[in-house]
């Protein structure tokens, strides 16, 4: 991680801070914030570089480093809930979170339930495979095969992208990307569709397992930040923070880091 990073943090924060209170017209979220000083963020804990786990039994990634931001922002302590993926969402609308920060693309059907900050980052679909044919694939409609095994991460827009594009495929959900990726490397799946992320990191990961991935993404996905509906208040402080961050270049610092510097995949287990 770059030095001078936390000092641009913080610097970025104290000046943000200080123009907006957390106890100003607070709803519900905010509020819950605000009387426990606790910011509990969802996030799946396996979706590298996003969220992932290290060698210590810890988490680290992009959305790891811009939650500990946000909460620092806030004055408050960060709590980090790691549930599966196709967990998230409820766990949200349950209020067992204040938000869910783990890659989640930003889609009209997931705008219904829960509000979206952002988006700060694109991603798009990709493949992970070993099959040298499937990598050279340009066009989604090229899936379309039932002989195809595919996996694709529970309740993920990846898992819909398939069951769209490709309905005559097998498609099987998997719970985390760890899985699948070994599935891959053991010949049990031709490929599986997740974030192009996703899909290069293991590459770089397994440099002995003759994984590949596309060249270029088949789609193009916007990622975002889910908070209540119900909670203006919350969301305009989150929205606020955000746009700070980009602004004074710290979510490109961030992405540098996590998507442009390998040296962290040596923190891995």
């Amino acid at each position: 991680m770059s030095k001078f990073l936390p000092r641009l943090i913080l610097t970025g924060l104290f000046t943000l801070g200080s123009a907006i209170s957390l106890n100003s017209m607070a709803g519900d979220t905010l509020q819950r914030v605000v009387d426990f000083k606790v910011l509990t963020v969802g996030m799946s804990g396996n979706q590298p570089p996003m969220t992932m786990a290290n060698r210590d039994g810890g988490l680290m990634g992009f959305d790891v480093d811009l939650a500990k931001a946000l909460a620092e922002a806030m004055k408050v302590k960060l709590e980090i809930v790691a549930m599966p993926f196709g967990e998230l969402m409820n766990a949200l609308e349950q209020n067992k979170v204040d938000m869910v920060l783990s890659g989640l693309a930003i889609t009209p059907e997931r705008s219904e339930q829960v509000s979206f900050v952002g988006p700060y980052m694109m991603s798009g679909k990709s493949i992970l495979t070993k099959n040298s044919v499937l990598a050279k694939i340009q066009a989604s409609k090229e899936f379309n095969h039932k002989e195809l095994k595919l996996l694709a991460l529970n309740k993920s827009t990846s898992a819909a992208f398939v069951d769209a594009v490709a309905p005559d495929a097998q498609l099987t959900e998997i719970s985390s990307y760890d899985e699948g990726v070994a599935m891959i490397i053991d010949g049990k799946a031709d490929a599986l569709v997740a974030d192009m992320p996703v899909c290069v990191l293991s590459v770089l990961r397994f440099p002995e397992a003759g994984l590949t991935t596309l060249e270029r993404p088949l789609t193009l996905e916007p990622i975002g930040i889910a908070v209540s509906k119900d909670d203006p208040q919350f969301f305009n402080l989150v929205d606020n923070y955000l746009k700070a961050y980009e602004k004074t270049g710290i979510l490109n610092q961030l992405r540098k880091k996590w998507f442009e510097d390998s040296s962290w995949i040596a923190e891995m287990p």
